[in-house]
This record gives structure tokens, C-alpha cells and sequence, in this order.
């Protein structure tokens, strides 16, 4: 019987939006549920030792616990669209557009899902390869799954929202985003912001390799964009993490370089906020919040990439009781013209992981083009980077750097990868928001290019292969953008979402890429000229997959946690 219910579920109807598609979508979003728990056993007794999840053999198995991180990603991502979906539905919003963002939505994922995850480029994970019985993949593909994967994802599914996509060109976004009013006036602020001073000299700034003009960091300060999360009684705005990943998309929609400035404020003020000592939260978050003084993050060596641990950078207590770093960082942002750095250092030389690390509110000088690093026992050179150039990129070295003793985060050493781990959430709610924003301005140029680019006589939207990359870009954008609110929503709740927001980078920054890469696509040549702003979105939109955690290294955090 069940076969012969996936054979009906696949034959073609003539219909666009499907019938009972809530009802379907919920079904098998539920056999998703079950596959996903056979998933997670089979990963977690192939890589458990005596009982224990073996870091050794989750290396070993590499492919498959890296492949349970992102199928629990599109189980995630599903559940967060029929979240979304259901509650547009019972407000009465659960318009055709709407309807059709999640009917392509859970076609294409469960099909891929079926057929192979793209983890990259080159890389796919089968059901097999995560070591899944055939019984229950069997079981999974029931008619509601089959009913999906052969009626949501259609041609004439993707030509029609396209067509939508048209008739509702100037919305601040296609497609309800679900968010409450409030969260929709700041996005709509912010939209209007980089509409009117960002997105008109993004690309001369690119071009030009130039920081981002000091009077667009004074707007976003009376914005308030520096302060948003922190508390108004130490001079922010008390807003949610929500408000912090809306503004971040909206402005990093006009150019990430400007989207990421909030990132450095961010990052510095939960790290005081978390692991500061009062007199550390009075003093410096009011600074922060106002942008009277600019943070940046100074973690990452040369030689040590993603693993923190191995820090060698040394801070040694002198005869006052104050500190002096000597050592070399690299890919440090916006290192140049800031006032203070949250500086990661060893002040154990015993040891040898991060329980030896400090962290460090290392003051310095803002610097000029004549002199970037003016302050005694501190060098630098810049990087020269393909995309992200609005605040650059740096090597630094410090020899005999001079730190207060009243700077050390918190008035402990040895706590700083502990107070480091206490912001990723954050981190990387943010980074999922840029990736959105990047994959917005992908759609949002190349959108417009269609309309006017006319070929053989018609304009390109009207060709099937472009539209439906458009569409998929729509949707994909959606599924990244419901996927990054829950996790801020996780965390304005006080619940634990390094999960979730794990989950929402690794998403995001793909689609991000993928929107870029098919955005070029769309403006063939044109696209290859540095002329054409689709050439920048794509440079800037390759690095999301790198910082913040790299998409490996993001996936084997995500596979631990779902084994804890």
C-alpha cells in the first residue's frame, strides 16, 4: 500500500500552489522527525567509544558526522518554515507567495534530503553516507515526502513566483517575514538608511579598497547601531538579539563592510558584558555604545586558524603588576582606527590549551593613513583581501605591548576562552543576519538585471533557467532568514541556541555563495567586470563561509553538540 501511495503522490497535478499544503508539509516534516533520530543514533554509536563520544573517531568519520550536522540543519530548517508558515496561516497572511516560498522550500530540501545534501561545491552527503538503515529511509519516503518532492518544487511553481516577485518589486523584503511590527519599522529604517547612504558608493568603495568614511560610523552611532543590545542603564538601547540580526541584515544588504561595523561593537560588549567586572561595564559599555570609542577582536594567529587552544601570544605581569604581549595576530578587522582591542593572550606559559588564556581590554591609539599603528610595541601591516575591504584586514605584531592590570577581563586570568565561548551565539546570529543581507543584494541586483537585460528579443527573466534561479534565491533566502530569527529568538529567550545559531551560519553563509555565484551567472560577462556591483557581492559573500568558523570546523561543532 505505501508504495502504491508514493507512486499516486508522484504523478503531476495540474496545480501550482498544492492542495492541503500545510497538512502535507507537516507530515513530512514528521517522517523528517524520525529519520533525523535514526540518523543521530546510527552517527553516535559509530563514533562512541567505551560509552563516549571519541573526538578520534568522529574524525575518522568524518564525512558522516559532518553529514548529521547538516541534515540536522534542513530538519531545523524545515521545522522553522512550517513555524513560520503556520503562524502566517492563522494571522491570515499566508498569501500565494508566501505559500509558494515554502512549498518550493520543503520540495527542494526533501528532495535533496532523498538525493544528496550539498555541504560545497564538490561535496555531497547521501543518507548512506551517514550510515542511515535502509528501512528507515524507506520509511521516510512516505507519500507526503514523494507528494513534495515531485509537486512543490515545479516549473510552474518557480515561473509563478517570479511573477509575484515582479508585481511586489519594492517591498523591503518579498515574502512576510513573520516579525512583529516593531521589528518590521526597524527594518525599515535601516533599509531606508543603506538605500540612501550606503548602497549608492558601496561599489567606489570596494573598488577603491577604502575604508568605510567616518560620517557613516557617526549616522549608524545616532542610530544607535553600536548600542542596540546593551543595557539602556549602561547607555545602550536594550534592544533584542532579533533587532541586532534585522539591522545587521538590512545594512549588510547594502554592503557587508557597513553590516559588519555593529559585529566589532557587538562582539566587544557581550564579552563585557558577560565576563566584565562592574567597574569594566560601567566604564567601557557607555563608550561602546555612544561610538565614542570603536572595538576590535584580536584572537586568530598565523599558525593557529580556528584553534584557539594553541594561542602562543604571551602577556607577562611586569614589575607594576600591569602586562606586556608580545607575539603576532593576523585577520584582525578594522584594526587600524579603533581605541581598544579584546585581545586573547597566554598568561600561563605552562600551559599548552585555552586554560592558559586571558583576555584583555588592550587600549591603543586610532591611527591615520600616514601612521596606522602609532601606539608604542604595536605593528601592523594590511592584508590585501578579494572582498569585505570597508574596514580591511591586518597582521599585527606586539612586543612588550603595555596593558593595564585593570584591563584584564573580569580581574581573572585564565578565563578568557571561556568568556570568548560565551559570545558565539551571538557571533554567529550576526554572521547568519550578514549572510542573508549578502544573499538579499544578490537577488536584489541580479532581479533588476533580468528586468532590463534584454537577449533574442525579450527580457532574461522571462527564460526558464533564470527565473527559476531567482526563485530559488527567494526561497533559499527565506528559509536562511526564519532559520537566523529563531535563533535569535532562542536567545532573547535566555535557552542555549549555539545550536541553532551554529546551524543559521553554516546555512546562511552557503546560500549566501550560492546566490552570489548564480547572481554573476545571471549578468553573464557583465558580470565578470569589476564594474558591475555582482561581482563585488560575490567576493564579499565568499568570506562568510571562512570567519566566524569555517563551514568544516562549524559542522564538527554542530555534530558534537547534537551527540552531548
Amino acid at each position: 500500500m505505501a508504495l502504491d501511495g508514493q507512486n499516486a503522490a508522484m504523478q503531476t497535478e495540474n496545480y501550482i500552489v498544492m492542495p492541503d499544503l500545510l497538512a502535507t508539509s507537516k507530515q513530512a516534516l514528521e517522517s523528517l522527525d524520525t529519520l533525523f533520530e535514526a540518523a543521530k543514533g546510527t552517527v553516535k554509536s559509530l563514533v562512541s567509544k567505551d560509552g563516549r563520544v571519541s573526538s578520534g573517531l568522529m574524525e575518522q568519520h568524518q564525512a558522516a558526522t559532518h553529514g548529521l550536522s547538516w541534515l540536522a540543519t534542513y530538519h531545523e530548517s524545515m521545522r522553522q518554515m512550517q513555524n513560520w508558515a503556520t503562524k502566517l496561516s492563522d494571522a491570515g497572511e499566508f498569501g500565494e507567495a508566501e505559500q509558494l516560498l515554502h512549498q518550493i522550500a520543503c520540495g527542494e530540501y526533501h528532495a535533496q534530503i532523498v538525493g544528496g545534501i550539498p555541504m560545497s561545491q564538490g561535496e555531497m552527503v547521501r543518507l548512506s553516507d551517514i550510515k542511515i538503515p535502509a528501512a528507515a529511509q524507506q520509511e521516510y519516503q512516505n507519500a507526503a515526502v514523494m507528494n513534495l518532492i515531485a509537486n512543490g518544487n515545479t516549473q510552474a511553481a518557480r515561473t509563478r513566483l517570479v511573477e509575484l516577485m515582479q508585481e511586489q518589486a519594492g517591498n523591503v523584503i518579498f515574502g512576510a517575514s513573520g516579525l512583529d511590527e516593531e521589528l518590521e519599522m526597524i527594518r525599515e529604517q535601516f533599509r531606508r538608511f543603506s538605500v540612501d547612504k550606503v548602497e549608492p558608493h558601496a561599489h567606489e568603495w570596494h573598488l577603491n579598497d577604502e575604508l568605510i568614511p567616518m560620517e557613516i560610523i557617526e549616522e549608524l552611532a545616532e542610530l544607535g547601531v553600536f548600542g542596540l543590545t546593551i543595557p539602556e542603564e549602561l547607555g545602550g538601547f536594550g534592544l533584542t538579539k532579533a533587532s541586532m540580526a534585522v539591522v545587521s541584515e538590512e545594512l549588510s544588504r547594502g554592503y557587508i563592510g557597513v553590516g559588519s561595523l555593529g559585529t566589532r561593537s557587538e562582539i566587544a560588549a557581550e564579552l563585557i558584558i558577560c565576563g566584565g567586572t562592574n567597574e569594566q561595564k560601567e566604564n567601557w559599555l557607555p563608550k561602546l555604545a555612544s561610538g565614542e570609542i570603536l572595538p576590535t577582536a584580536v584572537f586568530t594567529e598565523p599558525n593557529t586558524g580556528s584553534d584557539l587552544g594553541a594561542l602562543r601570544t604571551r602577556a607577562v605581569k611586569d614589575e607594576n603588576g600591569d602586562y606586556k604581549i608580545t607575539g603576532n595576530k593576523t585577520w584582525i578587522t578594522h584594526a587600524a582606527r579603533t581605541h581598544v582591542m579584546t585581545l586573547l593572550a597566554r598568561t600561563n606559559p605552562d600551559s599548552t590549551d585555552h586554560r592558559g588564556l586571558s583576555m584583555f581590554l588592550a587600549e591603543k591609539t586610532p591611527g591615520t593613513d600616514e601612521a596606522p599603528f602609532p601606539t608604542e610595541g604595536m605593528t601592523g601591516g594590511e592584508i590585501e583581501v578579494l572582498g569585505y575591504r570597508g574596514m580591511k584586514e591586518y597582521e599585527l605584531g606586539f612586543d612588550n605591548f603595555h596593558v593595564k592590570s585593570e584591563n584584564l577581563l573580569g580581574g581573572e586570568e585564565g578565563k578568557g576562552f571561556k568568556q570568548l565561548m560565551q559570545t558565539f551565539e551571538s557571533a554567529r546570529i550576526q554572521t547568519a543576519a550578514r549572510a542573508v543581507g549578502v544573499a538579499q543584494s544578490a537577488l536584489d541586483v541580479s532581479m533588476q538585471y533580468a528586468l532590463d537585460r534584454k537577449q533574442f528579443g525579450k527580457e532574461l527573466i522571462q527564460f526558464p533557467r533564470v527565473a527559476n534561479k531567482l526563485a530559488m534565491m527567494a526561497v533559499e533566502i527565506t528559509v536562511a532568514r526564519q532559520l537566523t530569527y529563531f535563533s535569535a529568538f532562542e536567545k532573547d529567550n535566555e535557552r542555549r541556541c549555539d545550536l541553532e545559531a551554529g546551524m543559521a551560519k553554516l546555512l546562511g553563509a552557503r546560500i549566501a555563495w550560492s546566490a552570489a555565484d548564480n547572481g554573476l551567472q545571471i549578468h553573464g560577462g557583465n558580470g565578470f567586470a569589476l564594474e558591475y556591483s555582482i561581482s563585488r557581492i560575490l567576493c564579499d559573500a565568499r568570506i562568510l563561509n571562512i570567519f566566524e568558523g569555517a563551514a568544516e570546523i562549524q559542522a564538527q561543532v554542530i555534530a558534537r553538540r547534537l551527540m552531548d
